[in-house]
């Protein structure tokens, strides 16, 4: 007898047939023998609309309020299902993210996991239950009600896999695994069979909706297994796994795409030493993170710098870098808010020269500008107007031939 761990996000609770549905598969998965843990997200885009009516109270929201908000909606999931499980005669008990003991930083809205003590999960594993866990969230070190950030329960579920020494991960969702490319903007898109940590990493910290970035990197760190599938079908999904598993003839396993992308920019900042730490604690401070950043040429003792951070938090963002570029004498600031990012990943392409050349090529054929350009050993990114996105990933993925 094993041990699994199944996360149904949102699209796969939507509503009570949907819950029955997850019941169902629960049960199978009980009736092979297995324990089993499951975390769930809130039902459907019923988050969406808890920050909706949050913001009908006034123009300011506390993170803390809006933590002891949001969280409710991963109880009602978890209550649901154990209540249907209940119900069809399978014995099953419902917990919070603290419950379960979820412990995590002193952060709202963004914390990350720093313990996990699952002694009543386990308690209730010995009596026989299924177990429930609300994801998304778990508590402060000072008893505050935290949230993970969005796509929260992959990390719980993949942190509670860790800890429970899990023999898989399962998550479930609305796709049948990790394909080449969105397959709602490519039609000609293929499902992986595997998919590396690191892949899976860059696909995710790219835009790749299917996995948080954050479980993956635990999961990569943890060796846990994790098996993304669909909730409507019963067949297998892909499996995220060590890079030595993967085939080895992959030059670009697949494209990325992110529209929640903000360019911020500096103008005629001193060059002198200490004035990029400058910037960029200042936004470390504010719990913003930054992803690409350029650097232009030096004139007259100063230059430009310009960065992307998630549109999201660009409302966070703009006053600490108008701040900041007061403090450090620089002439001015800018943003721009109608761009996205494309990006290629594959592990082949550490020993394939002239795969970032081929790219930059498709794009100037379909007379699409780059704005900023960002690139590691597995990854080529590019910042394009969000407008030509649907262009550039059917002309990338064709190029490829993924």
């Amino acid at each position: 007898m094993g041990l699994v761990v199944q996360k149904f996000g949102g699209s796969s609770v939507g509503d009570i047939d949907k819950i029955k549905n997850v019941a169902y598969r629960v049960i199978e998965e009980s009736n092979q023998g297995h324990q089993v843990v499951v975390v769930v997200s809130a039902m459907g885009d019923l988050t969406d609309e808890l920050i909706a009516l949050a913001r009908q109270t006034g123009p300011n929201q506390s993170e803390r309020e809006m933590d002891m908000l949001l969280t409710t909606g991963e109880q009602q999931s978890a209550a649901l299902l154990a209540m249907t499980l209940n119900n069809m005669g399978c014995a099953a008990v419902s917990l919070t993210g603290w419950q379960g003991g979820v412990a995590t930083e002193q952060v709202h809205s963004k914390a990350r996991i720093t313990d996990i003590k699952p002694d009543r999960i386990e308690k209730e594993l010995t009596q026989n239950k299924i177990v429930i866990i609300a994801g998304f969230q778990g508590l402060s070190p000072n008893g505050e009600i935290t949230t993970l950030g969005r796509g929260g329960s992959d990390t719980t579920a993949v942190a509670l896999s860790a800890v429970l020494k899990a023999d898989i991960c399962d998550i479930y969702t609305d796709v049948e695994g990790v394909y080449t490319a969105d397959p709602r903007l490519v039609p000609d898109a293929k499902k992986l069979e595997f998919v590396s940590y690191d892949e899976m990493l860059e696909l995710a910290s790219l835009g790749a909706g299917v996995l948080q970035p954050r479980a993956v990197e635990f999961a990569m760190q943890h060796n846990v297994r994790i098996q993304v599938r669909s909730s409507f079908k019963m067949e297998p999904g892909t499996l995220v796994v060590e890079g030595g598993k993967m085939e080895s003839n992959r030059i670009v396993t697949g494209v990325a795409h992110d529209l929640n992308v903000a360019k911020l920019a500096l103008f005629d900042v001193p060059d002198q030493p200490g004035i990029a730490s400058t910037i960029f604690q200042a936004l470390a401070e504010a719990s913003i993170n930054v992803d690409m950043i350029v650097q232009a040429d030096m004139r007259d003792g100063r230059n430009d710098i310009a960065f992307t951070v998630c549109k999201d938090d660009l409302h966070l963002a703009l006053p600490v870098v108008e701040r900041v570029a007061k403090d450090i004498g620089a002439s001015g600031t800018s943003c721009g808010q109608d761009l996205a990012k494309i990006s290629i990943v594959g592990a082949g392409m550490t020993s394939n020269p002239g795969v970032a050349a081929t790219m930059f090529a498709i794009l100037a054929d379909e007379n699409i500008n780059i704005h900023m350009i960002s690139t590691s050993e597995i990854k080529v990114s590019c910042v394009i107007d969000a407008p030509l996105i649907n262009a550039a990933i059917n002309a990338i993925h064709k190029r490829f031939n993924l």
